[in-house]
């Protein structure tokens, strides 16, 4: 099925200009195209089309990977231990097994999504916690050097550009400081969508 993602702005990435009332074109898992709508459209009459407020970018990477996913506890709901996560003395008092590491991750996974990031950066350790970023279909990517400053969900730069026959990865946000993610598109699929 063919899916056109519209929005007020387009920002391909990779240097190229800013497009006003850019869309791309999904199908299946791929980006069969990225032009403006309406020629979009036209050409694909039939096309399920999801109209965006706000700019439609490649998402981000998030640069601090190990910190938020091995090395801070993403509290459940249902848990007396507050919504934000938990480092240092506080993670140190739990008794983190390999099942709690990989529904930490699954939660602290959700809620990069929220914020638009498609990838982490640095090398995961933990197999719960991998194969919780695997399945939700985040990618990981290399790091050369520890980032500065502390880690933050919201962090992260542009992924890699949105190109016809790349992956359909990107990332939704109601104003250019990309501060509130709309939605995450991750492989074609709408992994995060704000209420």
């Amino acid at each position: 099925m063919l899916t056109i993602h519209t929005a007020d702005l387009l920002i391909p990435g990779d240097g190229r200009s800013p497009l006003p009332g850019g869309a791309v074109l999904v199908e299946g898992r791929q980006l069969a195209a990225v032009e403006v709508y309406e020629e979009l459209a036209a050409a694909h009459p039939t096309a399920r089309v999801r109209r965006w407020p706000g700019v439609l970018t490649p998402g981000l990477v998030n640069p601090y990977g190990p910190e938020l996913l091995e090395q801070s506890y993403h509290p459940d709901p249902r848990e007396d231990l507050g919504s934000e996560p938990l480092t240092g003395e506080a993670l140190e008092s739990l008794d983190m097994t390999d099942t709690r590491w990989g529904a930490s991750a699954r939660r602290g996974v959700q809620r990069m999504l929220a914020h638009g990031v498609v990838a982490v950066r640095g090398e995961l350790r933990r197999p719960a916690v991998i194969d919780a970023v695997h399945r939700s279909g985040l990618t990981i990517e290399q790091r050369l050097a520890d980032p500065a400053g502390p880690p933050s969900l919201a962090s992260g730069s542009f992924a890699t550009a949105l190109l016809p026959q790349a992956e359909a990865t990107f990332a939704i946000f109601e104003t250019p400081e990309l501060t509130t993610c709309v939605a995450t598109v991750i492989s074609g699929r709408l992994l995060h969508r704000r209420r």
